[in-house]
């Protein structure tokens, strides 16, 4: 039961990390590092204004503008220098990694005794290990799935969607399709920031690598929600997205309880993305062969009656 427990606070505070991913890759359809470094510099900013004095939920939404920054100079780099899109996340990525550092004057700075936003809520309710972890994500991923639905009915939001699914329809109909990219991917890393700073607060501590690898998982979560919940509108998908990072933690979390290495942790991801992403391939293909299968006899019914 705590396994199922452990696994739903993480998969909640990870689900803001899937909302940005789904963002960069889904809706905006640009591949960006950006995230490897959005991460643990959401972490770094929140835990160093936490440790500075400052109220926890000023520096969560301190962590959340930085993420918004890192991502705005990726689509700088991405419009306005003209850099590739994958190269401008790595850039921004490699630099944050300095920025970090910087920010927490070392590699890992502890929350221990620390006030955090999980705290806040046990302050008021006394509540069992984990599960506080849990109310705080249940609250602030169902704020961002509403406002979120909500700007992508805007007019802005539309031009988004637009701009990623066919950018020169996009730009014949006056979108500025270069302000777009910057804002979307501004706001799926300060999405991602937020999942950083929220992680690093649950967990009690910020590190300066806990970003490696979190495309991967980000990914993962997002194709799970994909192959497990289809046919979806995009508020549907918005909510199943956390619903894809707890499966994606539950796996995990019964791949370690049967005794796998926690150094195993990213092949173990790295598997798990590549089979969930052949997997909707290989159902077309299962379903097109019993199409085939069932023609002859179709046939031979009616030549029968």
């Amino acid at each position: 039961m705590s396994l199922i427990v452990n696994a739903t606070a993480e998969g909640m505070l990870w689900g803001m990390m899937a909302l940005g991913i789904f963002i960069s890759f889904r809706i905006l359809r640009r591949p960006d590092m950006t995230a490897e470094g959005a991460f643990p510099l959401g972490a770094a900013v929140g835990a160093q204004l936490i440790v500075s004095g400052i109220h926890p939920l000023v520096a969560t939404a301190g962590a959340f503008l930085s993420g918004c920054l890192a991502g705005g100079i990726t689509g700088v780099l991405m419009t306005k220098l003209h850099v590739p899109p994958l190269l401008s996340g790595i850039l921004t990525m490699t630099g944050l990694y300095s920025i970090n550092l910087r920010i927490m004057e070392r590699a890992n700075l502890s929350l221990l005794g620390e006030e955090r936003v999980m705290s806040l809520l046990t302050d008021i309710v006394p509540l069992p290990a984990s599960f506080d972890a849990i109310f705080v994500g249940i609250a602030v991923y169902a704020a961002l799935t509403v406002l979120l639905i909500y700007f992508f009915k805007t007019d802005l939001g539309q031009a988004l969607i637009a701009t990623g699914d066919n950018e020169t329809m996009a730009r014949s109909l006056g979108i500025k399709t270069n302000s777009m990219k910057v804002i979307g991917l501004a706001l799926a890393n300060g999405l991602i920031a937020l999942s950083g700073t929220l992680v690093s607060q649950n967990n009690g501590y910020a590190d300066v690598s806990m970003g490696i690898g979190t495309v991967v998982i980000g990914l993962a979560s997002v194709i799970i929600a994909e192959v497990v919940f289809t046919k979806l509108s995009l508020g549907g998908r918005l909510v199943s997205l956390v619903l894809g990072s707890i499966i994606y933690r539950l796996i995990i979390s019964t791949v370690l309880a049967l005794g796998m290495q926690p150094n195993d942790l990213k092949l173990i991801s790295a598997i798990m993305l590549a089979i969930f992403l052949s997997m909707p391939k290989q159902f077309n293909k299962l379903q097109s062969k019993f199409a085939r299968q069932s023609e002859p006899l179709e046939l031979q019914e009616g030549e029968s009656r």
